[in-house]
């Protein structure tokens, strides 16, 4: 290879790298087997894939000998063998249809690789290359020791990693590099650490219990896990992937075209959210997996299981680095990461000291913000709107309606809200942006969830984050929940104004809705609802959350399924459920709404930091995680809208028509998902007139409302309105005043 492009930066390695002592077993195991299944010196389509020197010179054996030092001969050989599967099946992939760039071809050889995965019964379906023959060995030898529910995980990540490739080819194919938020998202599952995540279960004898499999807290031990993996890849392989192979679907990459950097810097940002991502497994494991354990009767056996896999999945973490500085198949000759002297175990020990000291100082600052700080008024910056606003013709009659139903549920008591600061929002100008083709009633309707939403989101800080009342909190939420019964009444008799106006809500939406419809809409609320304990956790801590962590909260705090899950119950039932859970409709979700969510960081700092002491801001969180001032952090988070609406755009014009194509879907199908495309648009586009129009970020309202007692106590809590509260990524401490985020100041 030529030189290096840029020096490994100083990785952050925080657990001594330990290796298996069943190591040449698995080497000798492992190329018997791929031998076997004919991954070495046979070419496929006349195309080479791999010959011996290649297999040995990758070691994969050594590989999982570092990412499972403790697990059993038997065992290790049979995770090589996955190993040594899903390499040459990115490999096998790469020739035959990354660069020849066969779409049809692609996407017809994935859709076969699941039926060689079957949850129960045989594998019926004949083989017919090697990635196919290895999949059905592998997978009569995997599943007998596992139960249904890993075999369900294993099999969704195992899809996700193979289906997402087609991603990677489009982008390929149209020369397109990802934004940094969805190049995160979607490196999640074609990256494969999941998978990994998957084997370290089978790989330690250490099954997540099926209570707790689907929690938010082991959702994001397996998240940060992979991003770090992934991320620490990305580092290594760039000389590889970009230089070499021509690839685009590189985080190095995604970082410095989106910053206008150079590849060094890129490479340090990059670690840096590697870093992060890290500190944020650490924070889960330590805050958030007791308590859970806990609260779900966990017994001792599956509590030893859950401290088995956070085990099994730093292990990965530090022998992952380990074998990436030692294969062929990467970039690292002479890097800072060899601390200038030798590699491997011994040396990793070594490493954990410097690791601690250099990240210190951000670690530090996520856990020392100062509330109320004076900021003064946010110079708005010129967002990028392609989509004209809309707005109906009823407000004036929602305005006089919102009034009304709020005065009776008995929200504006003072303690919250009030009717002036009723006006102030104005959340029938939001609802008529969102909604301009509503009718009355329904304009009505929207107004009163949009209300809702603000006053809950607004009342859990005022009541909970003052006394750290985290246990009233989560008794709330559970009563909340408990209101939207999806068969027959509510069992629980509504208290509050809270527990009134949701009960009323519930009641005149449900109604109308099947019993699925029903079970989806309630999940989209407890989403929500849930959403503002993390951040009344986070407070109680006085942590800053991770960059990648907040944007993916930030979606939920401000209730993006609850506004997405409204839009779809109105198509009715003319769209097949799979086409919403399709990476188009998806990535079109997530673009719209990491949109509006920063729209609404940027409107509302000044409220939050200065007048709430409250930090959940995307503008801080970058603020935090790159320690800029407000105005370069400001620049980077328009910068990320900018991208996100562009994605959004690229989405709507090529890969919705793909999608309708591809599935041959009717005519009727297409004119719905094209609607909501266009009620996505409205909402976006909506809101930022809302922001811009109403007085509840502005300075003299907040000045005013400082001085009311009652305000006394939102302060000590935080939070905002239906989408204040917030989430984002990074830019990194050294690219601070580099890149063309300051052209945008």
């Amino acid at each position: 290879m030529s030189k290096q492009p840029y020096q490994l930066p100083d990785f952050y390695v925080p657990y001594p790298a330990r290796i298996s002592p069943h190591l040449e077993g698995a080497r000798a195991h492992s190329k018997a087997w791929a031998y076997e299944f004919d991954m070495i010196d046979v070419p496929q389509q006349g195309k080479a894939i791999w010959d011996e020197h290649d297999f040995d010179s990758h070691d994969y054996a050594l590989l999982c000998a570092y990412t499972h030092p403790d697990a059993t001969g038997p065992a290790l050989d049979l995770v090589t063998d996955w190993y040594v599967w899903v390499f040459y099946f990115d490999d096998h992939f790469l020739e035959l249809y990354k660069k020849t760039q066969d779409m049809a071809g692609a996407k017809a050889y994935l859709d076969r690789l699941p039926l060689f995965m079957p949850v129960e019964g045989p594998i019926t379906e004949i083989p017919e290359n090697p990635v196919e023959r290895g999949l059905v060995d592998l997978w009569n030898r995997t599943v007998p020791s596992m139960s249904p529910g890993w075999r369900q995980r294993f099999i969704g990540t195992t899809e996700a990693l193979l289906a997402e490739s087609l991603w990677e080819l489009t982008n390929i194919s149209a020369g397109r590099v990802a934004n940094p938020i969805e190049y995160v998202e979607m490196r999640r599952k074609v990256g494969g650490a999941p998978w990994s995540a998957n084997l370290v279960e089978y790989a330690s004898n250490a099954e997540v219990p099926v209570e707790i499999a689907g929690t938010r807290a082991m959702q994001v031990l397996s998240d940060t896990f992979s991003d770090a993996v992934h991320l620490r890849n990305d580092l290594f392989s760039y000389q590889r992937e970009v230089e070499t192979e021509g690839e685009v679907n590189n985080g190095v990459l995604v970082v410095e075209r989106f910053l206008g950097c150079s590849p060094q810097e890129a490479a340090e940002v990059v670690n840096d959210i590697l870093t992060s991502r890290l500190h944020q497994f650490e924070n889960t494991a330590v805050a958030e997996i007791p308590p859970l354990l806990a609260e779900n009767l966990v017994g001792p056996q599956g509590q030893l299981d859950v401290l088995n896999y956070v085990k099994g999945l730093q292990d990965w973490q530090s022998g992952g680095h380990e074998w990436h500085l030692r294969s062929s198949r990467y970039m690292n000759n002479g890097g800072k990461a060899a601390l200038g002297g030798p590699t491997g175990i011994g040396t990793s020990a070594a490493r954990i000291l410097q690791s601690l000291v250099a990240t210190a100082p951000y670690r530090i600052r996520s856990h020392t913000f100062t509330p109320f700080q004076p900021v003064g008024a946010t110079p708005l910056p010129g967002f990028y709107m392609p989509y004209s606003a809309k707005r109906s013709p009823h407000l004036d009659a929602a305005r006089e309606h919102l009034r009304g139903w709020c005065a009776e549920m008995g929200l504006l008591d003072g303690v919250v809200w009030d009717a002036d600061y009723l006006e102030a929002n104005d959340l029938p100008l939001c609802a008529a942006g969102i909604h301009p083709d509503a009718s009355p009633e329904a304009l009505n309707l929207s107004s009163d969830w949009l209300a809702w939403g603000t006053y809950a989101d607004d009342y859990y800080p005022i009541v909970f984050g003052r006394t750290r009342d985290m246990t009233g909190a989560k008794a709330t939420t559970k009563r909340l929940s408990d209101l939207m019964p999806i068969e027959g009444p509510a069992a629980t008799v509504p208290v509050t104004p809270l527990e009134r106006s949701l009960a009323d809500l519930w009641v005149r939406t449900a109604g109308p809705m099947t019993v699925d419809q029903r079970r989806d809409f309630r999940a989209a609320i407890d989403t929500m609802t849930e959403s503002w304990l993390w951040e009344l956790a986070n407070m109680s801590q006085n942590r800053i959350p991770d960059p990648v962590d907040y944007i993916e909260m930030r979606r939920r705090t401000f209730g993006s399924d609850l506004t997405m899950s409204l839009c779809r119950i109105g198509h009715g039932r003319t769209v097949p459920p799979e086409m919403y859970r399709s990476r188009p409709i998806q990535a079109m979700e997530n673009a719209a709404a990491d949109y509006a969510c920063l729209l609404n960081d940027v409107f509302s700092y000044q409220k939050e930091i200065q007048f709430e002491g409250e930090f959940h801001n995307a503008v801080m969180v970058v603020q935090n995680f790159l320690g800029c001032d407000r105005d370069k952090a400001l620049g980077l988070v328009n910068d990320l809208m900018t991208a996100r609406m562009q994605q959004f755009e690229q989405l709507v014009a090529v890969d919705l028509p793909t999608l309708f194509t591809d599935f041959g879907l009717d005519d009727e199908v297409r004119r719905t998902l094209l609607g909501y495309a266009e009620e996505l648009q409205n909402w976006m586009s909506g809101i930022l007139v809302w922001h811009a129009g109403v007085d509840r970020y502005k300075e003299p309202t907040l000045l005013a409302r400082a001085g009311e007692p009652a305000k006394q106590l939102r302060v000590l809590g935080g939070a905002t309105g239906f989408g204040t509260s917030a989430a984002r990524l990074p830019r990194p401490r050294h690219l601070v005043g580099a890149s063309r985020m300051d052209g945008a100041l």
